[in-house]
């Protein structure tokens, strides 16, 4: 059964550093626990959040619920054959070991998602990215335990409403799900992914392209940029960037020619931390809550920072950002007890 604790702190399993409570805190090492949780009643639909590491959460002071931490671990090779490997993970698998692990193993597709902070079920939750590669690109499948139906199911990743930073798992009815294991299908061949300027000219300058190489320069630019969480206490990005349509992002780059853009699928794809830069707030601070000195995308903890600190920047930032801009940023990180 998953250890229950009434009127926890939940300092610890937050990466912003924020002193708030649960009124219960359940940490389930394997799946039996969630099952158990379920049929005692504990674990009812609207009545809890599922976090991992708690990397991309801010938390109101009490969250009247129950929190349910995901500590089950697992890795196994579900499929192999020449060319690819299917792996399945378990959700508690810290995300960055897991893809380690892939690297050392030499099952390529998640090299460029090094250094993220969280679980291997965020990463499925969130469709977490970076340089130009996205979890959705190599999820197969996902398992989950149905909390209304009481009973395990599984998602084809084409049923799991993957979009930018987006999920069937994020939205209420979608919530009613816990991730338990996520498999993911990794090439054995190994063809870099180098759309993002910043990797293709640091690797350009060690000239060596191999995955190893790759993830240890995606994490060595990360952190040369972004705040261990350890160290100050952050969310990682705190928004989305936006992506706009052809019309908006011509009359921005016109006002703004030094303005950086993505070309996607979706859109034009905009650099929230430059928009928020260019409105003054890189290394400001309102309250306990600031932006970061070398990043503006990130929010961190000045000390002592509570929920409403960071939602009161958030919103300000953002405010600005449409004021000036005419765009919309989102919050990335997810308020929960508000």
């Amino acid at each position: 059964m998953a250890l229950v604790a009434s009127e926890a702190s939940l300092l610890k399993y937050n990466t912003f550093g924020i002193d708030c409570r649960a009124k219960e805190l359940a940490v389930a090492t394997k799946v039996e626990d969630v099952v158990e949780l379920s049929q005692s009643g504990k674990l009812r639909e609207g009545g809890y959040v599922v976090i991992g590491q708690g990397s991309n959460l801010v938390f109101a002071e009490k969250y009247d619920g129950l929190v349910l931490v995901m500590e089950n671990k697992g890795v196994r090779v579900t499929r192999e054959d020449d060319m690819s490997v299917t792996v399945e993970a378990a959700a508690g698998e810290v995300w960055d070991e897991f893809v380690k692990l892939c690297v050392d193993n030499g099952w390529h597709g998640i090299e460029n998602l090094t250094a993220i902070p969280g679980t291997v079920g965020a990463s499925a939750v969130q469709n977490i990215g970076a340089y130009g590669v996205e979890a959705k690109d190599v999820i197969e499948s996902v398992a989950a335990y149905d909390v209304r139906e009481k009973k395990m199911v599984e998602f084809k990743a084409a049923d799991c409403g993957y979009g930018y930073r987006e999920s069937r798992f994020k939205h209420a009815e979608g919530k009613r799900y816990v991730v338990t294991s996520v498999r993911y299908r990794l090439d054995k061949k190994y063809e870099p992914v180098l759309t993002y300027k910043a990797l293709a000219d640091e690797l350009g300058m060690m000239g060596a392209r191999d995955a190893d190489t790759v993830s240890k320069t995606v994490a060595k630019i990360r952190w040369s940029k972004l705040p261990r969480p350890e160290e100050l206490g952050n969310a990682g990005s705190f928004f989305k960037n936006p992506v706009v349509g052809k019309e908006k992002y011509e009359e921005l780059k016109r006002d703004n020619p030094d303005m950086p853009v993505h070309e996607t699928e979706e859109g034009y794809k905009l650099a929230a931390g430059w928009l928020i830069d260019r409105c003054g707030w890189k290394g400001r601070t309102l309250g306990r809550c600031g932006v970061y000195e070398k990043q503006a995308l990130v929010l961190v903890n000045r000390g002592g920072c509570t929920g409403q600190d960071v939602r009161k920047l958030a919103g300000s930032i953002a405010e600005d950002v449409k004021r000036k801009f005419g765009v919309k940023i989102e919050c990335e990180a997810e308020f929960v007890g508000f």
